[in-house]
This record gives structure tokens, C-alpha cells and sequence, in this order.
């Protein structure tokens, strides 16, 4: 009877096994087929015109122009169109890959993964994020869904913080279109802000869920029965509810408010504390395409900005933005987010500090 009863259940482990296989092969394909479509192919024609051209576009904020129109409705509309004729491909993937992530891989695997609240999760979330090369906001929906599978808060934030700070194409357009100073400057503080302050930030959750051990979780994580597709349409049905409403109203709100959040300043001004400190804030804040930052910060430095206010926003404009934040406040506690803003606030001013002293 002994041997019986294990071959029935060897039996009926393998095709469970199989589809466990089987689903997240069908991930990594989507995934695979939609940056190969929205991101890496792109990417690498426009490598070839910042590596010939040392240019990859014009400022989003400012276009050829010193200072951004003043605040009204056909700024805020102008900006949003322009902004979201640039992500929209890579938001719409953002947002199918975070639902999929709910209905596709199983939640023991990714919690053997990215469950634990150590370095090692945190490490491989931030590690993972470097195929992604998405902005902040792209990036946000699978942060989402990431924690609705109880990734850690490390993991989840490193892969979220990964995706904008540590895009090796933004890297590399940079490099020709800046210098190689600032991309040193990005990849130093973006590997602080991706590893360090993600795993300091599980610090920040100890009484919320953050798991501790993986049998503990996967006890309280089961894999819900039913149709795929009903779980997928109801999963992406909840995110676009959740997310794409403050997404479209805060793009509007900071697209009308450019002029007054980047100020035209003299280079003498934008190389004080005060300065830096104001541009590090308002590059939190405020909401780019993926690399956008490159032009802009070049565009202000041609116009005179200081090397103090351009290093603030080499580090904050991409890292993380006030839509971004709205997108993942409910997956991740309060003070979390309060942590991450205020990390990369002050990584900017201290980014800020170096650019006036090594820029």
C-alpha cells in the first residue's frame, strides 16, 4: 500500500510540476518578446545616434528653450501628450507584466527568490531589473504586482528602483552624450540607492508583512484555483483601476507646473546649497521618459545651470516620481515610501555636492 500511495502521488506531482514549468516559460517569453520589442531594439539604434551624434533628442521639459512655458492647460496637455507618446508602449508592458506576474509564476518559487528580507533578495531583485530598463513609472505596476505575491519589501523596491537608476542603455547615453563623469557619478549612487537603501528599507517594515522565512509565507501564500484568463482580466482589471487614473492626472498636474519646479537660475545660483537642494526635491517629484534626464540635464547645463543643480537631477529625475509613488503606495507601507523619498532627496543633494566639486 506504501509504494502504492507514493507513486499516486509522484503521479500527480509531475504534471503540477509541469505547468508550474510550463507558466513561467510563457513569462519569460512575453517578457522577453515585449523589451526585445519596446525597449532593446530601440535602444540600440538610438546607441548608434548618441555614439555618432553625441545627442539623443531634445529637452521634454524645456525643448531647445531656457525655461519651460508657463503653467496652463496647454502645457500641462503638451507635456502629457509628449510624455505619454514616449512610455505608453512601455507602460501598457509594465503594467501586463505586473499582472501577469499574479497569475503566472508560482509563489513558492519567486519567494524562494525574492522572499526573504536579507541582502541576498534584495540583491537579486535589483540584479533582475537590469534587463527591464524601464522608467520609474513602467516599472511601478510590477513592483505592484511583485508584493501582491509577498516579495519582499527589498526585493520588490530594488527590482522598482533598478529599472530607471541602473538602465545600462541610459548608461551608455551618457556616457557619449555627457561624459563619463556623470555616468561614474550615476552608477555610483544608483547602485546606493538600488542595494543599500532597499535592503535598509526592510528595516522600515518590521511590523508589517515583510516575510522572514519562506515556509512561513508560502503557508500564507497559495496559488488561487480557477481560470487563467479570469484571473489575469480581474489582475489587470484591478491594476489599470488603481494606477492609470492618478498616473494621467499627476502627468497633467507636473507637466503645468515645469516652470515653477525648475526655475531659471545663474550658474553662481544653482551651485548653492539652497539650489541644489530645491532641484534634488523637484526632480523627485517630478515625472520623465525613460533617459530623458540626459537632454534635460544637457539642454540646462548649454543655458548655464550649475554643475551642482545638474548633478541633483542626475540622480532624482529618474529614480523615482510623485505618479510613481502614487502607483505604489498601497503595496508597500507608509513609511517606506516616506524612507525612499527622502533617500533619494538626499542622494541628490549629495550628488548635488560632488558635481560641484568634480564636474
Amino acid at each position: 500500500m506504501s509504494a502504492v500511495s507514493n507513486d499516486s502521488s509522484l503521479s500527480t506531482k509531475r504534471p503540477a510540476h509541469f505547468k508550474a514549468v510550463l507558466l513561467v516559460l510563457i513569462f519569460v517569453f512575453i517578457a522577453v518578446a515585449g523589451l526585445s520589442y519596446v525597449k532593446w531594439w530601440p535602444y540600440s539604434q538610438k546607441a548608434t545616434i548618441a555614439a555618432t551624434e553625441h545627442s539623443i533628442g531634445s529637452s521634454i521639459l524645456t525643448g531647445d528653450q531656457a525655461n519651460a512655458p508657463d503653467p496652463s492647460f496647454q502645457s500641462a496637455w503638451d507635456y502629457a501628450l509628449t510624455y505619454f507618446k514616449s512610455v505608453w508602449k512601455a507602460a501598457v508592458l509594465g503594467i501586463l507584466l505586473g499582472s501577469l506576474i499574479q497569475v503566472l509564476l508560482p509563489s513558492k518559487w519567486l519567494l524562494n527568490m525574492l522572499g526573504k528580507a536579507n541582502f541576498k533578495s534584495t540583491a537579486l531583485g535589483g540584479i533582475a531589473s537590469l534587463p527591464g530598463m524601464m522608467c520609474t513609472c513602467c516599472a511601478a505596476p510590477i513592483a505592484v504586482g511583485l508584493r501582491k505575491k509577498n516579495v519582499s519589501i527589498g526585493a520588490s523596491l530594488a527590482f522598482w528602483l533598478g529599472n530607471p537608476v541602473l538602465n545600462p542603455a541610459t548608461l551608455i547615453f551618457m556616457t557619449f552624450v555627457l561624459s563619463w563623469k556623470f555616468t561614474l557619478m550615476r552608477v555610483v549612487f544608483g547602485l546606493i540607492l538600488t542595494f543599500a537603501v532597499s535592503h535598509f528599507a526592510n528595516k522600515f517594515a518590521e511590523d508589517s508583512s515583510v516575510p522572514q522565512t519562506i515556509d512561513e509565507t508560502v503557508s500564507k501564500t497559495v496559488d488561487p484555483d480557477g481560470s487563467l484568463i479570469i484571473r489575469w482580466l480581474k489582475s489587470a482589471g484591478s491594476m489599470l483601476i488603481t494606477v492609470v487614473p492618478a498616473y494621467i492626472i499627476t502627468v497633467l498636474l507636473l507637466g503645468a507646473a515645469r516652470a515653477w519646479m525648475f526655475p531659471v537660475l545663474g550658474e553662481g545660483i544653482t551651485n548653492g546649497i539652497l539650489a541644489i537642494i530645491i532641484f534634488a526635491i523637484a526632480g523627485t517629484l517630478f515625472v520623465i521618459p525613460t533617459a530623458a534626464e540626459i537632454p534635460i540635464i544637457g539642454t540646462f547645463l548649454s543655458f548655464g545651470l550649475g554643475t551642482g543643480a545638474a548633478g541633483a537631477l542626475l540622480v532624482t529625475l529618474p529614480s523615482i516620481s510623485l505618479p510613481s509613488m502614487l502607483m505604489v503606495y498601497r503595496s508597500f507601507p507608509r513609511r517606506v515610501i516616506w524612507f525612499v523619498f527622502g533617500s533619494v532627496v538626499g542622494l541628490g543633494i549629495l550628488s548635488g555636492i560632488v558635481g560641484v566639486l568634480f564636474l
